[in-house]
C-alpha cells in the first residue's frame, strides 16, 4: 500500500497547513491541514477495511498468426462487505504494458473485462504476470497486487494466399537424381490392407517381413517436391523487419504446396533448421501446424553475406524457391537455384518498386522476384512463377 501522486500532494499540503497553521496561529489553516491529513487516514483505512479483490485471467487462444486475435478476460470479484473501490489492471506482454480499465466495484459484486493480446510480433509472447491495482474511496492510497501467473502464446506468421504450385518434374524414387516427366512415385506410407485396396499396391517385402498384408501409399507423381530455403543471415536484411515479410513468404509457399500434396522442405541458410514433411496422401488436412510451427521461432542469425556450402540436397531439385532479403548478391542465390527444374529467388526490397509490384527478372532458368513486402512477392509469384509447366 503506497499513496498515489494525489494523496503525495494532499499530505503534502496537510503537512504544510498544520505546520504553518502552529507557526503563524491560524487556526483556520491548521484546521485545513488536520482535515486533509484525517482525509488520507480515513482513505487509507478503507482501502484496508474494504476486503481484497480475487482476479482470474483467462487467455485463447494460445497460438495465433500474426495480427490475429487473442483475447484475454478478466474476472475480478470484491470479496468484501464494505466500501467500494475504483480497481485498474495492467498486463505485461512481452516488452509492453497493455492497460485494462475496470472502473468502480461494489462490495460482493464483479466486473469482466476484455482486452487484446497485442501479436505484431512473431514467436512466443510471455503474457503476465497481471497487476491489479485498487484504490482507496477518494484515490489517495493505491495498493498493488500481482495475480494471474504467466501465459506464453505462441505467434505464427502470417499465411497469405498462393494460387498454386507449379508441377515441376518427378523422380522414380525419393533423392534419385534422374527425372521423369511423367510417372514415378515416391513412397509416403503404409497401412494394412483393407477391402477394395489395389492388389497391385501391396508392398511385399514389408508383408513378408511383419506377416500382414500392407499397401503402399504412393505421392501423386504430378506432385513435385517443394523445397523453400529461407536466408536467416543477418546480412542479408539490412532492416531487420523486413526478415519478418521473408518468413511470411515462406510459410506462405509451404501452407500452398503442402495443402495441394505437395511433399514439402524446409530449410534455412545459418540456422539449422532442416524439416521435411510429406504431403497429405488422400484429401487435405487442415493440420498445417507442423508446417508453420518451426517458422515461429526462427530468427536471425549474425552472419556475413557468404554461403556456408550448396543450398539444396539431391530430393530438393523440383520446385526450389530462395526467400532472402536486399542486402545479398541474388546472382549467387540464382545460380543455386538453377540447379532445380523450376528455381526462383524471391528477395525482400524496399527499394524495388514505388508502386508496390514485384520487379520479376530472369537469371537462366530462375526467376528473380524483387518486392516491396511479403504481398508483392507472392503477387509476382503467381504471375511469373507458378503458371510454369501447365
Amino acid at each position: 500500500m503506497r499513496p498515489t501522486s494525489r494523496g503525495w500532494w494532499v499530505l503534502l499540503l496537510a503537512v504544510a497547513g498544520l505546520g504553518l497553521g502552529a507557526q503563524w496561529r491560524y487556526p483556520g489553516l491548521t484546521g485545513i491541514g488536520a482535515a486533509l491529513a484525517l482525509l488520507a487516514v480515513v482513505d487509507a483505512a478503507s482501502l484496508g477495511l474494504a476486503g481484497g479483490l480475487t482476479a482470474r485471467r483467462t487467455v485463447a487462444p494460445l497460438e495465433v498468426p500474426r495480427y490475429g486475435e487473442c483475447l484475454a478476460q478478466l474476472e475480478i470479484l470484491h470479496d468484501g462487505r464494505w466500501f467500494a473501490m475504483r480497481a485498474e489492471a495492467v498486463e505485461r506482454v512481452a516488452d509492453q504494458d497493455v492497460d485494462v480499465e475496470l472502473g468502480r466495484v461494489e462490495p460482493g459484486e464483479g466486473l469482466t473485462a476484455t482486452y487484446q493480446v497485442p501479436t505484431a510480433r512473431r514467436g512466443r509472447l510471455t503474457v503476465g504476470p497481471l497487476l491489479v491495482r485498487r484504490y482507496g474511496f477518494a484515490g489517495l492510497t493505491v495498493r498493488t497486487n500481482e495475480t494471474g501467473g504467466q501465459v506464453i502464446v505462441r505467434v505464427l506468421p502470417r499465411v497469405l494466399p498462393v494460387r498454386a504450385m507449379p508441377p515441376g518434374a518427378r523422380r522414380g524414387h525419393v533423392g534419385a537424381e534422374e527425372r521423369v516427366a511423367q510417372g514415378g512415385t515416391d513412397i509416403v506410407g503404409l497401412h494394412e490392407y483393407a477391402p477394395g485396396d489395389d492388389l497391385r499396391r501391396v508392398h511385399w517385402a514389408t508383408t513378408a517381413r511383419i506377416g500382414t498384408l500392407m499397401v503402399r501409399e504412393d505421392a501423386d507423381p504430378a506432385r513435385a517436391h517443394l523445397a523453400v530455403v529461407l536466408d536467416d543471415r543477418s546480412a542479408a536484411y539490412p532492416d531487420a523487419d523486413a526478415f519478418e515479410d521473408a518468413v511470411e513468404v515462406a510459410a506462405s509457399l509451404l501452407r500452398a504446396g503442402y495443402t495441394e500434396g505437395h511433399p514439402v522442405r524446409l530449410r534455412t541458410i545459418r540456422g539449422g533448421l532442416d524439416i521435411e514433411i510429406g504431403g497429405p496422401v488422400a484429401g487435405v488436412s487442415g493440420a498445417t501446424h507442423d508446417v508453420l510451427a518451426p517458422l515461429a521461432d526462427v530468427s536471425l542469425v549474425d552472419s556475413d553475406d557468404s554461403l556456408p556450402g550448396p543450398l539444396s540436397a539431391p530430393g530438393d531439385l523440383d520446385v526450389l524457391a530462395v526467400v532472402t532479403g536486399a542486402g545479398v548478391d541474388v546472382a549467387i542465390l540464382a545460380l543455386e537455384a538453377s540447379r532445380a527444374e523450376v528455381g526462383a529467388v524471391l528477395a525482400v526490397d524496399a527499394s524495388a518498386a514505388g508502386d508496390g509490384r514485384p520487379v520479376a527478372a530472369g537469371a537462366g532458368s530462375v526467376v528473380v522476384l524483387r518486392g516491396a513486402g511479403a504481398e508483392a512477392l507472392l503477387g509476382g509469384w503467381d504471375r511469373s512463377v507458378s503458371f510454369r509447366g501447365w
